[in-house]
């Protein structure tokens, strides 16, 4: 088993370049950028010397699980996608974490992020899943960094459903490509809630094949530039946003005409010592209808009563 140590960084020529007047443990300490990428590591040591650690590349490895990085309370970057992590764990002291790439993993739930509160990059496409399982966030990870997140990548996960991302107000760069959605109206509603986006790709997904689904969420999301990587023309947008307010407004006309439009009453007699009136679905002669009705015109079917005294 490959596990990365202090004692693999001091053998990597890549890393070890003593400066002038420095020993290795002092240069420790100068180290920011850790580059291990494709080592065929599986296990992290101790690190705890590389204290001002900002970047670390482990992608392309066998790692199966994250560990002993809370030494490195200003880490940024962390590049662990690649790998065969199962489980999202102890990232709790990685409070100034920006960018988190973890794809191509085997995460099915996304979890353990609450203490990342600057979190604004989070890559989580390609998990390799068991068949029939999908990828889940957990509602409290995502309000945790609903203030801070910026773009994330959910591509290729089985994902039907992300009505739990709506808390996600900051997203401008959102990419869910080849997964399972299909519900416009729940897109709609979830797209609304974001402002500030202006990147998406859906591109792969059964909602993609619906009719007018791109003019649909180009009235949702009124900031995107673009869509499925295809740039979205300022006049269309507007356009289209004017269709929509146009034909709400039409609509809205019409239901409030259908609520209080006028109504035909039952028929009823303005003479109490006539009886009963015509029976609806009779035919009668023109001189009963004149006795039921003699100050009605018999072309009108609205009768109007203006003394029942």
């Amino acid at each position: 088993m490959v596990r990365l140590t202090i004692d693999v960084i001091a053998k990597s020529r890549n890393h070890f370049k003593k400066k002038r007047g420095l020993s290795f443990p002092e240069y420790l300490k100068t180290l920011t950028h850790l580059h291990f990428s494709s080592k065929n590591i599986e296990d992290i040591g101790d690190l705890s010397m590389c204290r001002n650690l900002t970047v670390l590349y482990l992608y392309d490895n066998q790692i199966t699980h994250i560990c002993n990085l809370g030494f490195a309370s200003n880490l940024t970057h962390l590049y662990m996608q690649n790998n065969n992590i199962t489980h999202i764990d102890n990232l709790f002291n990685l409070q100034k974490l920006s960018k988190l790439y973890l794809g191509g993993n085997r995460i099915a739930v996304v979890e353990g992020l609450e203490n990342l509160c600057e979190l604004k990059e989070l890559h989580l496409e390609n998990q390799r899943l068991a068949p029939g399982e999908k990828l889940l966030l957990d509602p409290r990870t995502l309000l945790s960094v609903a203030e801070s997140l910026c773009v994330l990548n959910i591509n290729n996960n089985n994902i039907d459903d992300i009505r739990d991302l709506t808390v996600l107000k900051e997203l401008q760069r959102f990419s869910a490509a080849d997964n399972r959605l299909n519900n416009m109206e729940e897109l709609e509603d979830v797209f609304s809630h974001w402002p500030q986006l202006l990147q998406m790709d859906l591109s792969g997904n059964p909602v993609c094949k619906k009719p007018k689904y791109r003019d649909r969420l180009i009235t949702a999301c009124k900031s995107l530039v673009v869509l499925n990587g295809r740039e979205i023309n300022e006049l269309t947008r507007q356009f289209l946003i004017n269709w929509k307010a146009s034909k709400e407004a039409k609509k809205k006309k019409i239901n409030k005409h259908m609520i209080t439009g006028p109504l035909i009453p039952y028929p009823l007699t303005n003479n109490f010592n006539m009886g009963q009136g015509p029976h609806p679905g009779h035919s009668y002669s023109k001189a009963n209808m004149q006795r039921w009705y003699p100050q009605q015109s018999l072309r009108s079917s609205i009768i109007v009563h203006t003394d029942l005294r």
